[in-house]
Protein backbone atom coordinates (compact mmCIF):
# COMPACT_ATOMS: atom_id res chain seq x y z
CA UNK A 1 0.00 0.00 0.00
CA UNK A 2 1.42 3.35 -0.99
CA UNK A 3 1.47 6.30 1.33
CA UNK A 4 1.66 10.04 1.03
CA UNK A 5 3.43 12.13 3.62
CA UNK A 6 4.25 15.59 4.85
CA UNK A 7 7.92 16.53 4.97
CA UNK A 8 8.36 20.13 6.17
CA UNK A 9 5.44 20.81 4.01
CA UNK A 10 2.70 19.00 2.23
CA UNK A 11 5.28 16.63 0.95
CA UNK A 12 6.66 14.31 -1.61
CA UNK A 13 4.15 13.39 -4.32
CA UNK A 14 3.27 9.72 -4.47
CA UNK A 15 0.52 8.82 -6.89
CA UNK A 16 -2.76 7.59 -5.42
CA UNK A 17 -4.52 5.33 -7.88
CA UNK A 18 -7.87 4.81 -6.18
CA UNK A 19 -10.23 7.19 -4.45
CA UNK A 20 -13.19 6.59 -2.17
CA UNK A 21 -16.04 8.65 -0.78
CA UNK A 22 -17.38 9.10 2.73
CA UNK A 23 -20.90 9.35 4.15
CA UNK A 24 -22.35 10.84 7.35
CA UNK A 25 -21.99 7.34 8.82
CA UNK A 26 -18.25 7.12 8.14
CA UNK A 27 -16.50 7.00 11.51
CA UNK A 28 -12.98 8.26 12.21
CA UNK A 29 -11.23 7.28 15.43
CA UNK A 30 -8.98 10.03 16.78
CA UNK A 31 -6.13 8.50 18.78
CA UNK A 32 -4.56 11.05 21.11
CA UNK A 33 -1.01 10.15 22.06
CA UNK A 34 0.79 11.21 25.23
CA UNK A 35 -0.37 14.61 26.47
CA UNK A 36 -1.94 15.90 23.26
CA UNK A 37 -4.07 18.94 24.29
CA UNK A 38 -7.82 18.38 24.40
CA UNK A 39 -8.53 21.72 22.72
CA UNK A 40 -6.50 20.59 19.72
CA UNK A 41 -8.21 17.20 19.61
CA UNK A 42 -11.53 19.06 19.55
CA UNK A 43 -10.24 21.24 16.70
CA UNK A 44 -9.33 18.18 14.65
CA UNK A 45 -12.67 16.51 15.37
CA UNK A 46 -14.54 19.65 14.40
CA UNK A 47 -12.72 20.21 11.09
CA UNK A 48 -13.16 16.58 10.02
CA UNK A 49 -16.87 16.76 10.79
CA UNK A 50 -17.38 20.09 9.04
CA UNK A 51 -15.09 19.50 6.07
CA UNK A 52 -15.79 15.86 5.20
CA UNK A 53 -19.07 15.33 7.01
CA UNK A 54 -17.84 12.29 8.93
CA UNK A 55 -18.40 11.18 12.51
CA UNK A 56 -15.50 11.22 14.95
CA UNK A 57 -14.79 9.18 18.07
CA UNK A 58 -12.04 10.23 20.46
CA UNK A 59 -9.96 7.55 22.17
CA UNK A 60 -8.44 7.67 25.62
CA UNK A 61 -4.92 9.05 25.75
CA UNK A 62 -2.19 6.48 25.30
CA UNK A 63 1.56 6.30 24.84
CA UNK A 64 3.07 6.18 21.38
CA UNK A 65 4.13 2.72 20.25
CA UNK A 66 7.58 2.06 21.76
CA UNK A 67 8.42 -0.07 18.72
CA UNK A 68 8.23 3.09 16.59
CA UNK A 69 10.84 4.99 18.62
CA UNK A 70 14.21 5.76 17.05
CA UNK A 71 17.15 8.02 17.87
CA UNK A 72 19.22 8.53 14.73
CA UNK A 73 19.39 12.32 14.46
CA UNK A 74 17.23 13.04 17.49
CA UNK A 75 14.53 11.23 19.51
CA UNK A 76 11.66 10.59 17.12
CA UNK A 77 8.93 8.12 16.24
CA UNK A 78 8.68 6.49 12.83
CA UNK A 79 5.46 7.63 11.23
CA UNK A 80 5.31 4.63 8.90
CA UNK A 81 5.33 2.34 11.94
CA UNK A 82 2.64 4.39 13.69
CA UNK A 83 0.14 4.20 10.83
CA UNK A 84 0.88 0.50 10.40
CA UNK A 85 0.15 -0.26 14.07
CA UNK A 86 -2.93 1.98 14.05
CA UNK A 87 -4.46 0.25 11.06
CA UNK A 88 -4.32 -3.10 12.86
CA UNK A 89 -6.54 -1.65 15.59
CA UNK A 90 -9.44 -0.76 13.29
CA UNK A 91 -12.61 -2.55 14.38
CA UNK A 92 -15.95 -3.22 12.72
CA UNK A 93 -17.43 0.08 13.90
CA UNK A 94 -14.42 2.22 12.91
CA UNK A 95 -13.67 3.12 9.29
CA UNK A 96 -10.52 5.22 9.68
CA UNK A 97 -8.02 6.06 12.39
CA UNK A 98 -6.12 9.34 12.71
CA UNK A 99 -3.34 9.63 15.28
CA UNK A 100 -2.47 12.93 16.98
CA UNK A 101 0.87 13.63 18.60
CA UNK A 102 3.06 16.55 19.62
CA UNK A 103 6.16 14.35 19.33
CA UNK A 104 8.52 14.58 16.37
CA UNK A 105 7.85 11.94 13.71
CA UNK A 106 9.91 10.90 10.73
CA UNK A 107 10.18 8.68 7.68
CA UNK A 108 12.78 7.77 5.08
CA UNK A 109 12.31 10.05 2.10
CA UNK A 110 12.75 8.26 -1.22
CA UNK A 111 12.87 9.28 -4.88
CA UNK A 112 10.54 8.05 -7.61
CA UNK A 113 12.73 4.95 -8.09
CA UNK A 114 12.37 3.95 -4.44
CA UNK A 115 15.92 4.84 -3.45
CA UNK A 116 16.79 7.03 -0.48
CA UNK A 117 17.14 10.61 -1.68
CA UNK A 118 20.57 12.18 -1.66
CA UNK A 119 22.26 13.14 0.55
CA UNK A 120 21.35 9.94 2.35
CA UNK A 121 22.32 11.20 5.81
CA UNK A 122 19.73 13.95 5.43
CA UNK A 123 16.81 11.91 4.12
CA UNK A 124 17.26 8.52 5.83
CA UNK A 125 15.43 9.87 8.86
CA UNK A 126 13.46 12.91 7.68
CA UNK A 127 11.24 14.84 10.07
CA UNK A 128 7.66 15.25 8.87
CA UNK A 129 4.33 16.68 9.96
CA UNK A 130 2.13 13.81 8.90
CA UNK A 131 1.86 10.53 7.06
CA UNK A 132 -1.08 8.74 5.46
CA UNK A 133 -1.75 5.62 3.47
CA UNK A 134 -2.96 6.68 0.04
CA UNK A 135 -5.50 5.26 -0.17
CA UNK A 136 -5.92 3.57 3.18
CA UNK A 137 -7.45 3.65 6.61
CA UNK A 138 -4.74 5.17 8.79
CA UNK A 139 -2.87 8.46 9.10
CA UNK A 140 -0.98 10.44 11.73
CA UNK A 141 -0.53 14.17 12.32
CA UNK A 142 2.26 15.70 14.40
CA UNK A 143 2.23 19.29 15.64
CA UNK A 144 5.98 19.30 16.31
CA UNK A 145 6.80 21.06 13.02
CA UNK A 146 3.84 23.38 12.64
CA UNK A 147 4.44 25.46 15.76
CA UNK A 148 3.84 29.20 15.68
CA UNK A 149 3.61 31.94 18.29
CA UNK A 150 0.52 33.10 16.43
CA UNK A 151 -2.37 30.88 17.59
CA UNK A 152 -4.43 31.58 14.49
CA UNK A 153 -1.59 30.51 12.22
CA UNK A 154 -0.97 27.41 14.34
CA UNK A 155 -4.57 26.21 14.39
CA UNK A 156 -4.98 26.90 10.65
CA UNK A 157 -1.93 24.73 10.01
CA UNK A 158 -3.34 21.98 12.21
CA UNK A 159 -6.63 22.05 10.31
CA UNK A 160 -4.95 22.01 6.90
CA UNK A 161 -2.57 19.17 7.77
CA UNK A 162 -5.50 17.15 9.13
CA UNK A 163 -7.66 17.73 6.05
CA UNK A 164 -4.70 17.00 3.77
CA UNK A 165 -3.73 13.73 5.44
CA UNK A 166 -7.29 12.43 5.57
CA UNK A 167 -7.61 13.41 1.91
CA UNK A 168 -4.73 11.04 1.18
CA UNK A 169 -6.59 8.26 3.00
CA UNK A 170 -9.44 8.87 0.58
CA UNK A 171 -7.00 8.45 -2.30
CA UNK A 172 -6.28 12.06 -3.22
CA UNK A 173 -2.72 12.67 -4.48
CA UNK A 174 -0.85 15.94 -4.23
CA UNK A 175 -2.42 18.65 -6.34
CA UNK A 176 -0.60 21.07 -8.69
CA UNK A 177 -3.01 23.83 -7.65
CA UNK A 178 -1.07 25.76 -4.97
CA UNK A 179 -4.28 27.04 -3.41
CA UNK A 180 -5.72 23.55 -2.94
CA UNK A 181 -5.34 22.01 0.50
CA UNK A 182 -3.89 18.92 -1.23
CA UNK A 183 -0.96 20.84 -2.74
CA UNK A 184 2.64 19.69 -2.33
CA UNK A 185 4.54 22.30 -0.36
CA UNK A 186 7.95 21.17 -1.66
CA UNK A 187 9.51 21.30 1.81
CA UNK A 188 8.33 24.80 2.68
CA UNK A 189 5.99 25.33 5.60
CA UNK A 190 4.92 28.64 4.06
CA UNK A 191 3.06 26.71 1.38
CA UNK A 192 0.72 25.45 4.09
CA UNK A 193 -0.04 29.02 5.10
CA UNK A 194 -0.62 30.09 1.49
CA UNK A 195 -2.94 27.20 0.63
CA UNK A 196 -6.66 27.54 1.30
CA UNK A 197 -8.62 25.25 3.58
CA UNK A 198 -10.57 23.75 0.72
CA UNK A 199 -10.29 21.31 -2.16
CA UNK A 200 -9.94 22.59 -5.70
CA UNK A 201 -12.62 21.59 -8.20
CA UNK A 202 -10.59 18.69 -9.60
CA UNK A 203 -9.82 17.16 -6.20
CA UNK A 204 -13.40 17.60 -5.00
CA UNK A 205 -14.71 15.86 -8.11
CA UNK A 206 -12.46 12.83 -7.56
CA UNK A 207 -14.15 12.00 -4.25
CA UNK A 208 -17.63 13.27 -5.18
CA UNK A 209 -17.18 16.09 -2.68
CA UNK A 210 -19.80 18.84 -2.57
Amino acid sequence: MKFCLFVLSFLLLISCKKTTTVTPETTVLLKQYEAFPKSQVDTVASILQKFYGVKTVISHKQKLYPEAFINIKSPRYRADSIIKFQQKEISSNIDYVLGLTSKDISVTKKDVSGNIKKPEYKYKDWGIMGLAYCPGKSCVVSTFRIKSTNKTVYFNRLKKVTVHEFGHNLGLPHCPNKKCVMTDAVESVKTIDNAELKLCTDCARKINFH
